[in-house]
């Protein structure tokens, strides 16, 4: 499973259309989910990277009804509304780590809406030069004696042939 996958309307791209499909599987399982909308403004000076997720009083949490997309747009309801709401969007980026799915609406290219699923935080251990070892039965031990931590991490064949795909 790839950590971030784009779909973008007017991409050429190989995986254009495998994405589409994932991002909107993606979209259409969240369907009677608890969501986290939320609105930012792309600054035009740093773009993305200075964008503040903090949570703004605008943000909403709501459980999400008959999420579906459909020649470039995404629809939903809420619980309490008869309405079918549906923003046409440009690009669609989805972070599969952090279940977050970025949407850029088509006619307003300035912004950008997050959709997350509420409660999902990884917490980051933060090893700087650790040591390493592979232990015999496919273990990988990461360690920082300063630090006083040991991670232990069990990886399956395809993990360890993903490992020396990424270093190679």
């Amino acid at each position: 499973m790839q950590f971030k996958i784009t779909w973008q309307s007017d991409s050429n791209s190989s995986e254009n259309s495998a994405n589409l499909e994932a991002i909107a599987q993606w979209w259409k399982n969240l369907n009677g989910k608890e969501i986290i909308w939320v609105e930012r403004l792309i600054p035009q000076i740093g773009g993305m990277s200075e964008i503040h997720w903090e949570p703004q009083r605008f943000d909403e949490t709501f459980t999400i009804v008959n999420p579906k997309f459909w020649e470039g747009t995404l629809y939903w309801s809420k619980p309490d509304s008869p309405v079918e709401r549906n923003t046409a969007v440009h690009k669609l980026e989805l972070d599969n780590l952090q279940q977050q799915l970025y949407v850029y609406p088509q006619l307003e290219s300035e912004l950008v809406i997050r959709i997350g699923i509420p409660g999902l935080k990884y917490q980051t251990l933060e090893l700087k030069n650790p040591e390493i070892a592979l232990l015999d039965d496919k273990i990988l031990l990461l360690w920082d004696g300063t630090q006083e931590l040991e991670v232990k991490i069990a990886l399956s064949s395809e993990n360890i042939a993903k490992i020396k795909e990424l270093l190679a």
